[in-house]
């Protein structure tokens, strides 16, 4: 069986550098990730070029070793001898064979294969707008965001200072989706009106209505502030560039500002992209009666550049995220086009949450009296409890989950809680 799957994923490689070939219209996100690595396909820059499927290449992403061994028999292949190349000699033929030996569901995944199928009408109800959306685009990969940084520090190598302050994922690296947060309804209305911005940025500069694209975002922690956060890089396609404001912070007078400055020029030389400040209280903390004045001089500097930067002048999404909103400087307040509440979840956002969870495991448990016992509790409480559980099962040898299990993992979290709020004497 395995090496029935190796022969498939080799065919529809040279299937797919065949057709891709033949046809200037398919773009690298027509191309699985799987293939642009194969074909050594790193940029959207220049003319396309033809593609190749060699030995080398399908030895160190696949991890076949002497690929034309395996498909010497095979009645469609061949192999050049120089250049260590292989290629489907007949196309027709070669989709035929692939279709009834079991690529019928890869072919439906592959937007290039589902491209000729659908064009030639070669298999009912294939799309190759379905395929393509299945496959994460290249500009979300961490090989593309790498060229970006790349280009950006070839045109001022001062940035990067302000790339050692935060850390920077591609959308393709982020493992948080919208599937995965329980979002109210009012969560969800402001991401489809920034969905909507996105698409008409021209119009809104236009007729200059900038003030879209700051968000702060205000709960308890473990509510998803975080995870929402990073969900909207995939969302959005934007890499996500993560401060943490304690981070940035120095003990040499002036230097918290400079760092302050240096974050938000990487945000715009890198647009479009998510600037992403958590723990925002630590810095833009209320200004009245504080007589330092190196921090008053911090705040000042967070405050302008919240003013020069925009999603539709910059490309850039601003979010701020905080647990302690009440601290926050008015003026920080007033910077931000949506506040954002994050609330610990009710009893049928518990049961939801739960439900995700524990999807897949056998049913030993009441979801319902979970959800009912754990009063309080945040998302990240609930993940933990889950996690608890599954450990308990499996120290005892088993797979399947028992009402018991989180009932344990209840506990463990009460007990962690009390300890952290016990004063300490």
């Amino acid at each position: 069986m395995a090496r029935d799957e190796e022969i498939l994923d080799l065919i529809e490689l040279l299937l797919t550098a065949d057709i891709f070939n033949q046809n200037q219209n398919l773009d690298i996100n027509d191309l699985t990730p799987i293939a642009r690595e194969v074909f050594g396909i790193q940029s959207m820059d220049g003319e396309r070029g033809p593609v190749v499927v060699s030995e080398s290449a399908l030895q160190r992403v696949l991890g076949i070793p002497d690929a034309h061994l395996r498909l010497e028999k095979h009645p469609l292949t061949a192999y050049e001898e120089f250049g260590h190349r292989l290629r489907i000699t007949t196309l027709p033929a070669g989709f035929t064979w692939f279709i009834k030996h079991g690529g019928e569901e890869r072919a439906r995944k592959n937007p290039v294969i589902a491209w000729y199928g659908e064009k030639n009408e070669l298999l009912a109800d294939i799309s190759h707008a379905t395929a393509r959306d299945l496959n994460p685009r290249f500009e979300d990969s961490r090989v593309a965001l790498d060229r970006r940084i790349s280009r950006m520090l070839a045109g001022d190598d001062k940035l990067r200072g302000g790339l050692d302050l935060s850390i920077i994922s591609a959308p393709e690296e982020v493992e948080q989706t919208l599937d995965d947060i329980i979002c109210t309804d009012d969560q969800i209305q402001r991401i489809l009106k920034l969905k909507i911005a996105l698409k008409h940025l021209e119009f809104l500069k236009e007729h200059r209505v900038f003030d879209i694209g700051k968000l702060l975002f205000i709960g308890p922690p473990g509510t998803g502030k975080t995870s929402l956060a990073f969900a909207l890089s995939r969302v959005f396609h934007m890499p996500i560039l993560e401060v943490r404001l304690p981070m940035i912070t120095s003990q040499y007078l002036g230097e918290t500002s400079k760092n302050i400055d240096r974050i938000f020029e990487v945000s715009r030389a890198l647009s479009p992209c998510i600037l992403f400040i958590d723990e925002f209280d630590f810095l833009a903390k209320s200004r009245i009666g504080d007589d330092h004045g190196a921090m008053k001089r911090a705040v000042n500097a967070l405050l302008k550049n919240i003013d020069r930067i925009s999603l539709i002048r910059n490309h850039v999404l601003l979010i701020g995220a905080t647990n302690h909103p009440q601290l926050l400087d008015e003026a920080a307040w007033r910077r931000f086009d949506e506040v954002i509440p994050f609330e610990l979840p009710d009893y049928n956002a518990r049961e939801l949450i739960l439900k995700r969870l524990l999807a897949g495991f056998t049913s030993g448990y009441d979801i319902g009296a979970i959800a009912q016992e754990t009063d309080g509790y945040s998302g990240a409480d609930l993940k933990m409890v889950v996690r608890e559980a599954v450990l308990t099962a499996l120290i005892d040898g088993r797979t399947s989950v028992t009402h018991q299990d989180l009932a344990n993992g209840e506990k463990l979290i009460k007990n962690r809680n009390a300890n952290r709020n016990r004063t300490c004497h």
